[in-house]
């Protein structure tokens, strides 16, 4: 194991000026060589870019929304440099670049491809902020383009990684870097064999630090959050929850499966693989422990509360009089696949499939119009996935309290329920 060490920092850590202090602050005493510090787009960037790629996908005028996400990059500057500054000539040059990729071509056959060679314009901004806004405060380090280094195939949207390719990359061109300064890189982003944009999943920068701690062979990753450390419940959307001091990779994967959004699905595997612990800290109070999640015998029976809102519930109904057979659970499948839709909860009765996915409108329809010949189709939208671990009786009866259901199934350790608010209640 080496000494080197990856933080990461989330949207919320960079939103403003003022939590670009804080980032200053938590850094000024912890900075050192062998460090990668991976950033995230700075408060709700990536929503506002997926906004914009809404409007021009359906041939709407984006110009002030272009303009808004401008003005609010450069006003967080204002604030943090002087107006002679050079980040403000790089910050031009990237939304420049920007806007000459949005005014390529966009259609339903390439929307994958493109949204990758927009969205990750976010990390760019943010990366360069911070980079230029460390150095003018007497942190030196250096900036590096993740797409050099994240190599992967060209599933966009989706991209599984090349390990040989990326950690060769962290060895070559990484590696000699952090031995003499830290390093500010991006999250969510990588390239393909062809150097096209690429990423890693939605809220992907975790698993960016765990495949460069990976690569490094660090020793560890924290993760820095705008809460406490890893919690049974989110406490923007459940009045009490508890504070997890340690998780077994095993627990902690289990949780991310089902939608926790502390963490990034995939990033527990190539630490787990690696035994290289992972923290989970907070940016407001940087002081305190969070949660170590790293191989333990320590395992928790507590109720741990998931819950994923603006789902989608759709029935497929078999319409000649058959039963439901494993052709045709395959046939939905392979569009569900071939639109990269994720299955969040599946339940097959006799003469039915029903799934349940995040919404995405424009890929609906494309679902249903392709398999509209094959089955009935009946959807619910704007619904919600509540998934409890460990469940409690007297926790599942309250959490259908109030709430119309759709759709629930329980397992020996897990009980999944699809919901909507009573109009009345």
């Amino acid at each position: 194991m080496s000494k080197t060490i990856v933080y990461k920092f989330g949207g919320a850590s960079v939103k403003d000026a003022d939590a670009m202090k804080n980032l200053l602050d938590i850094l000024r005493n912890r900075l050192r060589k062998n460090m990668v510090i991976v950033v995230s787009a700075m408060g709700k960037t990536t929503n506002s870019l997926e906004e914009i790629l809404r409007l021009k996908m359906e041939g709407e005028d984006f110009s002030s929304n272009y303009t808004i996400l401008k003005e609010f990059h450069l006003s967080i500057c204002h604030q943090l440099f002087p107006d002679s500054h050079r980040v403000f000539a790089v910050l031009d040059n990237l939304f420049t670049s920007m806007s000459k990729q949005l005014n390529a071509e966009l259609s339903e056959d390439n929307y994958d491809e493109y949204y990758d060679s927009i969205i990750g314009f976010g990390e760019l901004f943010s990366s360069t902020i911070v980079m230029e806004y460390l150095c003018e405060n007497d942190l030196l380090v250096l900036w590096q383009d993740a797409r050099e280094l994240i190599k992967t195939n060209s599933d966009f949207r989706f991209a599984k990684i090349d390990w040989a390719k990326t950690r060769k990359n962290c060895q070559t061109k990484l590696k000699a870097k952090i031995e003499n300064f830290p390093v500010v890189t991006q999250g969510f982003i990588g390239s393909d064999s062809q150097s096209r944009p690429t990423t890693l999943g939605r809220e992907g920068s975790d698993f960016t630090a765990a495949i460069l701690a990976s690569c490094l062979k660090a020793s560890s990753v924290t993760i820095w959050k705008d809460v406490p450390g890893v919690l049974n419940a989110d406490p923007k959307k459940f009045s009490s929850y508890f504070l997890f001091e340690e998780l077994d990779y095993k627990q902690a994967a289990e949780m991310t499966y089902y939608g926790a959004s502390v963490i990034h699905p995939k990033t527990i595997m190539p630490l787990a693989n690696a035994r290289i612990p992972l923290f989970v800290k907070s940016f407001i109070s940087p002081e305190d422990p969070g949660t170590k999640i790293h191989s333990t015998s320590s395992n928790s029976s507590i109720s741990t509360y998931v819950l994923k809102e603006k789902q989608l519930l759709i029935s497929f109904r078999v319409t000649d009089f058959t039963f439901i057979e494993e052709e045709q659970i395959h046939r939905v499948y392979e569009e569900l696949k071939s639109l990269k839709l994720r299955v969040n909860m599946l339940q097959i009765s006799a003469i039915s499939i029903s799934i349940v996915l995040d919404e995405q409108p424009f890929k609906l329809d494309r679902l249903l119009n392709r398999l509209k010949n094959d089955f009935e189709i009946r959807y619910n939208s704007n619904l919600e996935l509540l998934t409890i671990l460990h469940p409690e009786k007297s926790g599942m009866d309250s959490v259908m309290k109030d709430y119309e259901v759709f759709l629930e199934q329980q397992t020996r350790n897990t009980f999944q329920v699809v919901r909507r608010k009573n109009m009345l209640s």
